[in-house]
């Protein structure tokens, strides 16, 4: 099969330096990594943001990232890559005349648009990953949103527009069908995770406090590190360490580390409080490791990829009962869930577990397992496959359907299987 990745913004390159890596980078290349493993030819197509560089990379076996000039080759803001996409658009659709893929993959809103106009004329059907929604992130920032004003009704088209929408969690599929999206055209197929990389085995970073806390990830208010340091004054004797943000040297001069600084001091746990910076990600595991509990409190989130990091070092989860942390923290065995902005929640949860060595070792192991079994790049590139698989086999003519769409049909199926392999019974005379 040849699978066409659209990531306009989100290059899987980026992952090989770690600096500019989130998660849609890291998506994009493990199931890029993971489609090439099981034979099928990959090619990723991703904006040209540096003069230089090659037009064509190989990244892994049967995969290879093209740069699309699209616009100048330098590093454009995600918010301000709109006016771009028809040109990035009208290059793929160039480009895929001569060499059309099987199957499109497109990650993101935009990339969505660039896919859909592409391959519209050509045959291709489009597959879609939105990763994040500009309906939730609007209704979570208000006028704090910098996305592009007819965002939303940009990513309604491409959801009805797409062969099938690959949703993460079942929190995204709620919202897609509040967006009139036909359930029918929507799968779940969650993110993964790399056990190999993050695992509770290896490295462990230094500390000196006998209780830890961890929150990592982008430092921007709707993460939630605020509800972490008040909660802190409830919770004696720890440290919590705010990992991301800017590098180390950057820390002072950024707005949102002063404002945590400001509430630390106030909150009188400025001393228990250790800002890192950004870290590598190659270091996450190690510094995760050396944490009791991992605190991942957002007051929204589409996925929550830092969740399940955490888990898969083995490390107890407290997290907001938002998006897809629902799905993976299974509240009373890999973690505690609780309600998002609830600081004397957040206590309880890592009282009761600091308190319970027992208890917190029984989440720890757990939460690695069910991240190792569930959630392994294997898995989640199958049945990503599986979805491609669905919609060629479609188009050639030959419906797939998970369930039966009937009572009376169900009760056909079940009767062929229970016959099946049976010899007719000879007629009584």
């Amino acid at each position: 099969m040849k699978v066409a990745m659209v990531s306009e913004h989100a290059s899987p390159l980026a992952t090989l330096g770690g600096v500019d890596a989130g998660g849609q980078n890291v998506h994009v290349a493990e199931l890029a990594r993971g489609l090439g493993a099981l034979g099928h030819e990959v090619t990723v197509y991703t904006r040209r943001e540096r003069a230089g560089v090659a037009d064509e990379v190989a990244f892994a076996p049967g995969v290879t990232v093209v740069h699309v000039p699209a616009g100048p080759p330098v590093r454009v803001a995600k918010d301000d890559l709109l006016p771009l996409i028809p040109e990035f658009g009208r290059w793929l659709r160039d480009h895929w005349t001569l060499r059309p893929p099987d199957i499109v993959h497109s990650h993101f809103w935009m990339s969505g648009l660039a896919a859909l106009s592409a391959a519209g004329d050509l045959g291709v059907p489009v597959t879609h990953t939105f990763h994040a929604l500009g309906v939730v992130k609007r209704r979570h920032q208000g006028g704090d949103d910098t996305s592009p004003e007819w965002r939303i009704g940009a990513e309604s088209a491409v959801a009805r527009g797409v062969a099938r929408v690959i949703a993460t969690c079942g929190d995204e599929v709620t919202e897609l069908i509040n967006m009139d999206v036909p359930r029918q055209s929507i799968r779940v197929v969650p993110c993964g995770v790399d056990s190999a990389r993050f695992s509770p085995i290896g490295r462990s970073a230094p500390r000196q406090s006998a209780r830890r806390l961890l929150s990592i990830g982008r430092l921007v208010p709707r993460k939630g590190v605020a509800t972490a340091i008040d909660a802190l004054p409830r919770i004696p004797d720890a440290e919590l360490i705010v990992a991301g943000g800017p590098p180390a040297y950057a820390l002072d001069h950024d707005p949102e580390v002063r404002r945590l600084r400001l509430l630390a001091r106030e909150a009188g746990v400025a001393d228990r409080v250790r800002f890192a910076g950004q870290v590598h990600h190659d270091d996450v595991p190690v510094l995760m490791r050396s944490a009791d509990v991992a605190l991942c409190l957002p007051w929204y989130e589409p996925f929550g990829m830092v969740a399940l990091e955490a888990m898969a070092c083995g490390l107890p989860v407290v997290a907001s009962e938002v998006g897809g942390q629902a799905e993976t923290v299974i509240s009373g065995v890999t973690g505690t869930l609780v309600p998002p902005r609830d600081p004397r929640a957040v206590a309880d949860a890592v009282n009761a577990l600091l308190d319970d060595p027992t208890r917190l070792d029984a989440y720890g192991f757990a939460a690695a397992e069910r991240a190792r079994v569930r959630y392994n790049w294997a898995r989640i590139t199958a049945e990503t496959c599986a979805v491609y698989e669905e919609v060629l086999r479609e188009r050639r003519g030959a419906p797939f359907r998970l369930v039966p769409d009937t009572l009376e049909e169900r009760r056909r199926v079940a009767s062929r299987r229970g016959n099946a392999g049976r010899r007719p019974r000879p007629a009584r005379r």
